[in-house]
């Protein structure tokens, strides 16, 4: 299950919501990202997110059937927000369900992979000094690239 949405989510809900669907599951993992209370630039005040819809569903979507696929997962969840957020506030949610925690580790962090780089959404940092959009670091493309290696071999 996937879903975008300009409303602010509670994890423990979102945890709760996703072990109801993970029944029979050997491993759950589950990761929430945040929003920095700092950046480079200084303290932010807040982060905006933009969505492409339905391409941002959609992508995310096929990640997630890959995931399924590929680590043999029970249930697959992600949460991502849109809109404006402050310090603090969760902005993404990301759970997986297999029968062996490392399917569910890797998977999770597969998703991640996925959501930091290749995910159809435009990120704008709002610090006391200005705002700016936020790239991907290259460091976020060496993670995902991992899975494309591992592919390969």
């Amino acid at each position: 299950m996937i879903r975008v949405t300009d409303q602010p989510f509670q994890i423990a809900e979102a945890v709760a919501e996703f072990e109801k669907h993970a029944a029979g599951a050997g491993a759950v993992v589950s990761f929430a990202g945040l929003v920095r209370p700092q950046s480079a630039e200084g303290d932010v005040t807040a982060l905006h997110l933009q969505a492409y819809s339905p391409m941002t569903e959609n992508g995310i979507q096929k990640a997630v059937d890959t995931a399924m696929e590929r680590w043999a997962l029970g249930a697959a969840h992600v949460i991502h927000r849109i809109g404006d957020m402050a310090p603090g506030e969760p902005i993404v949610f990301v759970a997986t369900a297999a029968p062996h925690r490392r399917a569910a580790f890797e998977a999770a962090d597969f998703l991640m992979d996925y959501l930091k780089t290749d995910a159809v959404f435009w990120k704008k940092e709002v610090t006391a000094s200005g705002s700016h959009w936020i790239e991907p670091r290259a460091e976020d493309y060496r993670d995902r690239s991992r899975w494309k290696q591992q592919e390969e071999s």
